[in-house]
C-alpha cells in the first residue's frame, strides 16, 4: 500500500465539534465572575440569574419561541428521553397508547420506545426507502384513534437524510396528535422554526454546533404534557431539578447564535466540498452512497464499501491522520452493523463496511482530495487480505 503525506483532518463532526472560541469566550466568566447558584438571592447568584435568563431568551429567539418555552438538559439524550415520555403519559391521561416513530432514529429514542412496550404502549416504526426517507403520508396513514405522540428526527445523525418535518407536524396538528422531533443534528446546519414546523417537543445538544458537552436543551410547547425525569429542587420550573450548569448553558446560547449566524455561509461553503467527496468515493469500485443524494446534511458523506470491515479502515485512515467513523459514537463498541443501513436495505455483510465522514466549513479542497485518494487506497488495501473478495471478485 503506498502511503500518502499524512495531514490531520477531523472528518467526525456528527460525533462531536470543536468547542468555537466565541463559545469559550461566553463560558469563561461563569467559572470567575459569575459563579453564583441562579437560586441564590444573594447579588452573585442574582447575576448567574440574570446571565442564566439571557441565554434562555436568546436560545428561544433562534428557535422562534418563548423563552418559558426552553428547557435545559444534560444534552440531546436526556431530552429525547423526556419528550417521549411526556407525550407518553399525555396519552395515557386520554387512554391513547400508541406511539409512531421511524426505524432509524437515535437509540435515545428507540431504547425509550422499547422502555414505554412494556409500560403496555404500543409503537409503530416506519419503514424507510434506500433514501432513508419517510413521509408525511405514511405518518398519516399510521395514526389511529390510539394514537398519542409521532417522533421523527429532523436530520439522521448517520446517513444525514432530512426529513420533511413541516409536513409532518401539519399531519400531527390534523390529528390532535403530539409531535417530537429530535433536532441535534440539524442545529446550527438547517433553520428551526418551532412554530412553523408544528412541533410539541424539540431536542437540541450544545456540543453538536461547537458549544460545550454536557449541555441541551428541550423545547416543550406552552400546553405540552412534561413530565419530571430529575426530582430535587425547584429548577427548570420545576421540571428538571438540579442547579444549572451555567457556563455550559452560556456557551451552548453562543454556540447557537454563532452558528446560525454564520449558517448560509457555511453551508455554501460545505455543498461543493461534500459532492466533491461524494464524487470522489463514488468512482471506488464497488462502493454506494448510504442515503438520499440531495436531502441530506450538507456536510454528512456516508458510504459503504463492499469486501471492507470498518473497524479496519477506521483505524488504517486513523493512521493516516483521519478520524472519522463508522456510524453513530454512541453505538461505537456495538459489533451488529447499523440499525439505519440495515433499514435502508444494506445487506449485513455490506453494512458491516461502512464509513461516515461528517466535515466542517473549514476544510480545505485540499483536505479533501487527501481523503478520496486515502479511503481509495486503504480500501484496496484490505480487499487484498480478503479472501472472500478475491473469491468473488477475482
Amino acid at each position: 500500500m503506498r502511503i500518502l503525506q499524512s495531514m490531520k483532518i477531523y472528518a467526525d463532526n456528527a460525533a462531536t465539534t470543536r468547542l468555537s472560541q466565541t463559545a469559550l469566550a461566553a463560558m469563561m466568566p461563569c467559572f470567575s465572575e459569575t459563579y453564583g447558584n441562579p437560586s441564590s438571592l444573594h447579588s452573585v447568584g442574582q447575576k448567574a440569574a440574570e446571565a442564566l435568563y439571557a441565554a434562555r431568551a436568546a436560545i428561544a429567539k433562534e428557535l422562534n419561541c418563548d423563552a418559558k418555552e426552553i428547557y435545559f438538559t444534560s444534552g440531546g439524550s436526556e431530552s429525547d428521553n423526556q419528550a417521549l415520555m411526556s407525550g407518553a403519559a399525555w396519552g395515557a391521561k386520554k387512554g391513547k397508547k400508541q406511539i409512531i416513530s421511524t426505524a432509524i432514529e437515535h437509540h435515545a429514542v428507540l431504547h425509550t420506545l422499547d422502555k414505554l412496550k412494556k409500560q403496555g404502549f404500543s409503537v409503530t416504526l416506519l419503514p424507510v426507502g434506500e433514501a432513508g426517507l419517510v413521509s408525511a403520508a405514511q405518518v398519516e396513514e399510521a395514526i389511529g384513534p390510539d394514537t398519542c405522540l409521532v417522533s421523527v428526527m429532523t436530520a439522521n445523525n448517520e446517513i444525514g437524510t432530512i426529513q420533511p418535518i413541516d409536513e409532518i407536524g401539519a399531519v400531527c396538528k390534523k390529528h390532535g396528535v403530539l409531535f417530537h422531533t429530535d433536532a441535534v443534528q440539524a442545529a446550527g446546519t438547517l433553520p428551526i422554526d418551532v412554530k412553523q414546523s408544528g412541533v410539541d417537543y424539540l431536542s437540541l445538544s450544545a456540543h453538536k454546533f461547537h458549544g460545550p458537552k454536557g449541555t441541551g436543551v428541550l423545547f416543550a410547547r406552552k400546553g405540552a404534557m412534561l413530565e419530571t425525569l430529575i426530582e430535587g429542587g425547584a429548577q427548570e420550573r420545576g421540571k428538571r431539578a438540579g442547579t444549572e450548569n451555567l457556563p455550559g448553558i452560556v456557551g451552548m446560547a453562543a454556540a447557537l447564535h454563532e452558528a446560525c449566524e454564520k449558517r448560509e455561509e457555511n453551508v455554501a461553503k460545505l455543498l461543493p466540498l461534500r459532492e466533491r467527496l461524494i464524487e470522489g468515493l463514488a468512482k471506488i469500485p464497488y462502493s454506494m452512497l448510504n442515503g438520499d443524494r440531495n436531502m441530506r446534511l450538507p456536510g454528512n458523506v456516508n458510504f459503504c464499501f463492499e469486501g471492507v470491515e470498518g473497524e479496519s479502515l477506521l483505524l488504517l485512515l486513523d493512521d493516516r491522520g483521519i478520524e472519522a467513523s463508522s456510524g453513530s459514537a454512541c453505538t461505537s463498541g456495538a459489533l451488529d452493523p447499523s440499525h439505519v443501513l440495515l433499514a435502508i436495505g444494506r445487506p449485513h455483510e455490506i453494512a458491516h463496511g461502512s464509513l461516515r465522514l461528517t466535515i466542517a466549513p473549514d476544510i480545505t479542497e485540499e483536505e479533501v482530495d487527501y481523503i478520496i485518494a486515502s479511503v481509495g487506497e486503504v480500501v484496496a488495501y484490505l480487499r487484498s487480505f480478503s479472501p472472500l473478495w478475491k473469491k468473488t471478485h477475482g
